[in-house]
């Protein structure tokens, strides 16, 4: 367990002072999301949810950034795994070869 956690309605981390998810805990998240991006968006975004009803002075555009925008970019910056696919589109004539054959 985390001393990384938020402190309510502040919404600052509990281990270090700092907005929540501090530094020290979005490190934390992604090692324990690794395999489930989005359940760590779900999970976050209940969190800003809470935040947004606690802290309603703050924008939305904050505070989308502060709790989830950060997740998009840990995965724009992985390495696209590209599969490659076994099936094959036959091809449609061309308008030349359809007046050919007419």
């Amino acid at each position: 367990m985390t001393v990384h956690g938020p402190v309510m309605p502040i919404w600052s981390c509990g281990g270090c002072g700092l907005p929540w998810p501090c530094p020290t805990r979005k490190r934390e998240l992604r090692a324990e999301y690794a395999d489930a991006p989005v359940l760590l968006a779900l999970y976050l975004g209940s969190y800003l949810v809470q935040a947004t009803e606690d802290m309603p002075w703050t924008s939305a555009g904050v505070l989308h950034r502060r709790f989830l925008g950060w997740t998009r970019q840990a995965e724009l910056s992985k390495p696209a795994v590209q599969q490659s696919s076994t099936a094959t589109v036959p091809s449609e004539p061309n308008r030349y070869t359809r007046r050919q054959t007419a």
